[in-house]
């Protein structure tokens, strides 16, 4: 009789293996993020094959512009959006987020130990981190600035950066310039429009030009530096320390709240935070791990460390759109 039953056991338990198999073979994950995440030369391919190993399910990446674009087709689709999980925000827009109640609560332990702040938010968790920077060569630029404050007051060069309301490290240098010059941050963007070549779109755009030499500076990360000597053991290509600090960028991965997949982004939420994916992340985003122990390249201690600026989410959403209006109004003059 206990050979009976233990029989029935493990078909019951076969039956409902095979079941949650099949729901999540026939399952697709919908993720909405940035278009150079989910690349060739990103991180996406490489998370989507050792997820959809995991997962048995498919995923399907919808890749816009930046960050940004996500925020505003989340805020436009509504209830009506495709999105399961949301990766690409940042802290300067997941209090947005959070108040249109386009995301919805996790659930996961985000407990992590290679960050500059505590973190404690039920919405979103982080999966890498970084600091902008202005980035150049220095066989062609021999003295970069060492400051915000000498870029905007004394450089002679030209510089590239990208639009605030389309792009987040356009975004982070509009905030890196209210952090250190306050109320004169529209006397500061209105010298640094002198010495502008041109404001893009995308981060894509405009390291594209300053590569091809358009620009002595262009806005990136200070994680730029391990990228060339990596991949094109080029050492030329160094990020500018600055006095102040450097604004500091967090990306963060969410839940929709219109999500048909919510457990199955969560198991994605989870995965972002595992060591290989964080690996993968750092060697193709070009960002830094929010978790201590993965293993990187000699050139990513090499990187410059600077102090990290950062201003409150809520101060940031609650001014946004005000400081966006200062900017465009100084550079057009």
């Amino acid at each position: 009789m206990k050979r009976l039953l233990w029989l029935c056991q493990v078909i019951l338990l076969c039956l409902f293996s095979a079941k949650a198999l099949a729901v999540n073979t026939n399952s697709t994950l919908t993720v909405y993020t940035y278009s150079s995440f989910t690349s060739k030369w990103g991180p996406g391919p490489q998370l989507t094959k050792l997820f959809e190993k995991q997962c048995h399910c498919h995923i399907n990446w919808v890749g816009l512009d930046d960050g940004v674009s996500v925020l505003n087709r989340l805020r436009l689709e509504r209830s009506h959006t495709k999105a399961d999980a949301i990766v690409g925000l940042d802290t300067n827009l997941m209090y947005s987020a959070e108040k249109l109640k386009l995301v919805a609560p996790h659930q996961l332990d985000t407990a992590t130990d290679n960050l500059t702040i505590q973190w404690h938010n039920k919405y979103f968790i982080p999966y890498d981190r970084g600091q902008f920077a202005f980035v150049y060569n220095r066989k062609k630029l021999a003295n970069p600035p060492h400051s915000l404050k000498d870029l905007v007051d004394n450089f002679k060069g030209t510089i590239i950066y990208e639009d605030p309301r389309t792009s987040t490290p356009g975004l982070g240098l509009l905030l890196w310039v209210k952090a250190v010059y306050g109320d004169k941050a529209p006397q500061a963007w209105a010298k640094l429009a002198k010495k502008t070549v041109t404001v893009t779109k995308s981060w894509d755009d405009a390291y594209g030009m300053f590569l091809k030499g358009q620009a002595d500076m262009v806005l990136s990360y200070t994680t730029d530096s391990a990228y060339h000597k990596i991949e094109e053991h080029n050492s030329d290509y160094l990020a500018a320390k600055f006095a102040e600090g450097n604004y500091q960028q967090i990306e963060v991965a969410g839940i929709s709240a219109y999500a048909k997949h919510k457990k199955l982004a969560r198991e994605f939420l989870q995965f972002l935070l595992t060591p290989q994916a964080q690996r993968i992340i750092a060697l193709n985003n070009w960002m830094l791990p929010v978790r201590k122990g993965v293993k990187l390249p000699e050139a990513f201690s090499e990187i410059i460390h600077p102090k990290a600026l950062m201003l409150p989410a809520a101060q940031v959403a609650k001014n946004r759109q005000n400081w966006i209006r200062q900017w465009r109004n100084a550079v057009s003059q």
